[in-house]
């Protein structure tokens, strides 16, 4: 399992998290688990540190229960989405924690499972699902939902200039015969596609599938929840660290950090109120980007970006 997952700016989190993890009880919060590997390393490297594993994939959990299983009491892994943070934590009596690691987007071993069909590399059937428990599949979303909205989930989640041209073919071709595994829809996109279209930003399905896999995951809806629910569940001195892969994410990320970290007084007091002065400070000049070194040993970290907060006061 180590060999198929290699955790993305591994140290760096781990630095950035380690001094809210030095205190004996504390407990760290890992929201996206997947194969555990930031978590191991947590666990290994903070012998007195508790850690809470969330996944919403039932086959991660399992995986990553036998990776950690080591570690005994120490780790506790629940299934839950990572916007559920508040309501795992209500549930175990921790109210505050004192770090918190997401790795937003799609796990390794979703990537790399056929089946799964988030990949377009690989003819598999068009799923997508993080929980194949629950929810509509990606084939689901392309049969049933009316054009214009296909394009606006195209635009808005894939930022794809090429929309209503996709979507056309998308509906033209559902007539026809409903969707039902990927190859064909990779086909469909690239026949869609101006030859200028296909030149340029890497496969040209690549931001159709990211929107088709952000909208059946609910995605950014769960990290605009997520992201403050963790920022409330700090005490202070703790901190949060986010992995994001693509610009939405990293939008949102930066948005409540900035947010946090800002004084939020009205312009022209002399002396500013301590309910204004900000409850959060900035680890990250901007977003923090892999190193070269990494990128060319792991190709999945490329798109990475880090950023990091830490809690210097209550909120009042």
């Amino acid at each position: 399992m180590s060999q198929r997952h290699v955790p993305v700016m591994l140290q760096r989190c781990l630095d950035m998290l380690a001094p809210a993890l030095t205190a004996p009880g504390a407990v760290v919060v890992d929201c996206t688990l997947g194969l555990g590997g930031h978590s191991e390393a947590l666990l290994t490297q903070f012998p007195e540190v508790r850690l809470v594993g969330l996944d919403r994939d039932k086959e991660a959990l399992r995986l990553s229960g036998e990776r950690l299983a080591p570690f005994g009491a120490r780790a506790t892994l629940v299934h839950a989405v990572y916007d559920e943070l508040p309501e795992v934590l209500e549930r175990l009596g921790t109210p505050r924690v004192q770090g918190v690691l997401f790795d937003l987007g799609v796990s390794s071993m979703q990537l790399d499972e056929a089946d799964r069909g988030f990949a377009y590399a690989q003819d598999a059937p068009l799923d997508m699902r993080m929980d194949q428990s629950t929810g509509m599949s990606a084939a689901e979303v392309l049969n049933t939902y009316p054009a214009g909205e296909l394009v606006r989930i195209l635009r808005a989640y894939g930022e794809e200039k090429q929309a209503k041209r996709i979507v056309s073919a998308i509906v033209r071709e559902r007539e026809k015969e409903p969707f039902s595994n990927s190859a064909r829809l990779v086909e469909l996109i690239r026949d869609s596609l101006p030859q200028a279209a296909k030149r340029t930003g890497g496969n040209p399905s690549k931001r159709t599938f990211q929107a088709l896999r952000i909208e059946v995951n609910g995605e950014l809806a769960s990290v605009e929840r997520a992201i403050p629910a963790a920022v409330a569940a700090i005490a202070v001195g703790g901190r949060v660290a986010v992995l994001s892969y693509q610009s939405l994410e990293d939008r949102i990320v930066k948005q409540v950090f900035t947010a946090g970290a800002a004084n939020t007084a009205p312009p022209g007091l002399p002396v500013v109120p301590e309910r204004y002065q900000p409850r959060l400070k900035l680890l990250t000049r901007g977003a923090e980007l892999p190193t070269e070194e990494e990128v060319a040993e792991n190709r999945r970290a490329a798109p990475a970006r880090l950023r990091g907060v830490q809690r210097i006061r209550e909120d009042v």
